[in-house]
């Protein structure tokens, strides 16, 4: 199963230096029935942005609480196997809970926002928790920071990547 897991900079690093992401359990997004049923889409790639998109504005709020992450939305797509994934949609469209720490064999590649959207993200990192409560002008600055696609990078580039922030 296709996992969306949100993350910073310094998770990143622990994958990296750890060869894994934990400690279990970790809250991430998938393709569940209730992304489904609030997408209205059958088309699986489109379903997959969208499980992508809430993982990075879950990234948001990570960003938020650590202090030492840069200021870039991170996305880890990993496969899980389906026992390892618990469907959470009671909590959110699209949440899943993994069972085990992610490890590195498991990742399929990492998104993150290039440089030039630091401002917006460093904006928005800091607005979400008012967004979430219903601030609209909090909300607007979280919508700018969607706006910025999130590049693609394979594992093997993660050093690099992290050499870059």
């Amino acid at each position: 199963m296709r996992i969306y897991l949100p993350a910073t900079s310094a998770g990143l690093r622990a994958l990296l230096d750890d060869g894994e992401l934990g400690p279990a359990p970790l809250t991430a997004f998938a393709v569940t029935p209730g992304l489904r049923e609030w997408y209205h889409d059958d088309d699986v790639e489109a379903l997959e942005y969208a499980a992508l998109s809430e993982a990075a504005r879950a990234s948001l709020r990570l960003i938020d609480a650590d202090a030492t992450a840069a200021w870039r939305r991170v996305v880890v797509a990993l496969d899980a196997a389906e026992d390892q994934v618990e469907v959470r949609d009671d909590l959110d469209r699209g949440v899943v809970r993994l069972a085990a720490p992610v490890i590195a064999a498991q990742v399929a590649s990492v998104h993150v926002d290039d440089a030039d959207a630091e401002p917006a993200v460093t904006a928005a990192a800091g607005a979400i928790t008012a967004a979430d409560l219903g601030d609209e002008g909090a909300q607007e600055k979280v919508d700018d920071a969607d706006g910025f696609e999130l590049s693609w990078y394979a594992p093997q580039e993660l050093e690099q990547l992290l050499a870059s922030f």
